[in-house]
């Protein structure tokens, strides 16, 4: 049986205050996030739907996709969206030797530097495990570690995609950092909840804007 938030809480927010877990704004919004591209069978899709919806979101990017997918990470950066590093190989932050997780930091930061020369200064760790010394580090290095408050668990096949959809409308509050997949595991799911979450939230009023990079 898989366990994770859906909504993070207040408690894990205030414990891990050096993260970014949501970031209010005075008028209502929201900040979408995509988890684990590029790839070119997803992808693509995904930034037809914001591009429909004249949205603009972040995609946290794993290097080794960059790298075998580069046409595809070019039409991201292309179409005006942030990007940030998600490590190289999605690496398992809480299990990985920490100098090994560190250089795998680093590729992922060059493979986004040949297409984006300033690179990036915003990380998601994968699985959202960081440990103490690994967070350190990256703070040393410039980075900003990126959480969310909002999962649509669009990677979970044991989930509808009405479930996926639900999670995202019944949990979204103003400065709602929300995450989705641009995955092979996370297409279905995403490819029905997206378009109907970003309907839902723009009929609430709510603004999308880009993680500060």
């Amino acid at each position: 049986m898989k366990f994770y938030w859906v909504k993070t809480s207040w408690l894990i927010k205030k414990l891990f205050s050096g993260f970014i877990w949501s970031l209010p704004k005075e008028a209502p919004t929201v900040y979408l996030t995509f988890d684990d591209g590029p790839i070119p069978q997803v992808t693509p899709l995904v930034l037809d739907i914001l591009k429909r919806h004249d949205i603009k979101a972040t995609f946290f990017c794993i290097g080794d996709n960059i790298d075998k997918h580069p046409e595809t990470f070019k039409q991201v950066l292309a179409a005006g969206h942030a990007v940030g590093n998600h490590t190289y190989n999605h690496l398992d932050g809480w299990r990985v030797d920490d100098n090994i997780y560190m250089a795998n930091t680093e590729l992922c930061q060059k493979a986004i530097k040949k297409y984006k020369p300033e690179g990036t200064k915003i990380f998601r760790p994968p699985y959202g495990k960081l440990s103490p010394v690994k967070a350190r580090g990256l703070k040393q290095k410039g980075y900003t570690v990126i959480m969310w408050d909002v999962l649509s668990a669009d990677f979970d096949q044991g989930i509808s995609p009405e479930k996926c959809l639900k999670n995202v409308v019944k949990n979204a509050r103003n400065g709602s950092i929300i995450i989705f997949h641009d995955s092979l595991k996370a297409q279905k799911n995403m490819q029905y909840a997206l378009p109907r979450a970003i309907e839902y939230l723009k009929r609430e009023r709510f603004r999308f804007a880009l993680l500060p990079v």
